[in-house]
């Protein structure tokens, strides 16, 4: 059955059907709980050894090279790693494993009904690179129809309906697929009023490059979120220059405390390195336009495997904040008011 947009207005689209924006809470914006994120140059065949405590550090750093861990299809460890989650204080869980992550529907069903979480899922196709290549002749129309379809009717062959557009993949340089698959994305923000989570090509100047080009195509600039800036920007002025466009600024790397990057020559900062950005950007003004998460598509970053798991924002990071003087105004615009008004069809 086609929904009308009519009954989504007002409220927010979880796997297990709408809710009131009231039930969502704290919510992480950006996370994978089935996945299958394995690199285009690696030969998924050779997955690699086992991942144990003893190895996981190297595996991290790339000296062991890993293809398993860059996938996971686990209902039962994705269960509990999100019960961990719940029992820190979390509640929702946006899923952004779109076209080309290896998408489960109804596996994320199951985790929602195990675990009692809201989950939001994604839709909409990843990078070029990850794409199926039938995609390569497919027009800006038909990719606005068939996300279109998936928000209102339902995603990957299932009944089960997106919440959110995303995450919309692009990369440097910028390839005409993923222009195409963003204008189509746009034109879907517009029709079912859900806002659009893009990931951003490794380079300091193309997630402005992005939000100009929203801004261009008919786009909700104030609902369109650009994911891992904190791997992308490391300049205030780049950063307030973006933040000033009305885009929504995610900081989704949480979690990750090594300097070392494995995807190109840049230094990320650490978790408190976040929170002086954050803090920056709220004292300009930009308060209701970050959201936060820890995008966890790597088996050593869950709990199970030796890593900080989906609990480690309400567990370590809220701490920090108060720590470090953000007020509860603050944590809970970040946390819950932003999160709750993206995820509001409007």
């Amino acid at each position: 059955m086609r929904l009308a947009r009519e009954q989504l207005r007002g409220r927010a689209q979880t796997v297990t059907g709408l809710v009131e924006p009231g039930e969502i809470g704290r919510t992480l914006m950006h996370e994978h709980l089935i996945w299958d994120a394995t690199p285009s140059d690696w030969k998924a065949s050779e997955p690699g050894p086992e991942i144990q405590l003893c190895n996981c550090f190297r595996i991290n750093y790339s000296r062991v090279k890993v293809p398993r861990n860059f996938v996971c299809r686990s209902v039962e460890t994705v269960s509990q790693e999100i019960t961990n989650m719940i029992d820190a204080g979390g509640r929702t869980v946006v899923e952004l494993s779109c076209g080309g992550l290896s998408p489960d529907p109804k596996g994320l069903v199951q985790i929602a009904h195990k675990t009692g979480a809201q989950i939001v899922m994604g839709c909409g196709y990843y990078v070029d690179a990850k794409q199926d290549r039938a995609n390569d002749s497919r027009s800006v129309d038909s990719f606005a129809e068939e996300i279109m379809s998936q928000v209102l009717e339902g995603a990957w062959g299932t009944d089960v309906r997106a919440g959110i557009i995303g995450e919309i993949g692009c990369q440097v340089p910028w390839t005409s697929l993923e222009r195409r698959v963003l204008q189509g994305a746009l034109i879907a923000q517009v029709e079912t009023g859900a806002s659009v989570n893009i990931h951003p090509g490794r380079h300091e100047d193309q997630p402005q490059e992005i939000a100009e080009f929203v801004d261009a195509n008919g786009g909700r600039i104030d609902r369109t979120i650009l994911s891992h800036i904190d791997r992308t920007i490391f300049d205030v002025d780049r950063l307030l220059q973006l933040a000033d466009t009305g885009c929504v600024i995610e900081f989704d790397l949480f979690g990750q405390e090594q300097g070392y990057y494995p995807w190109a020559n840049i230094e990320p900062p650490n978790d408190a390195g976040r929170l002086r950005l954050i803090r920056m950007l709220i004292d300009h003004g930009h308060l209701e336009r970050i959201v936060i998460s820890h995008d966890i598509c790597q088996l050593t970053r869950l709990a199970c495997y030796g890593g900080h798991g989906y609990a480690h924002i309400f567990e370590n990071v809220v701490p920090l904040m108060r720590e470090r003087g953000f007020s509860e105004t603050e944590i809970n615009a970040i946390l819950v008011d932003n999160p709750k008004r993206l995820l509001t069809f409007v």
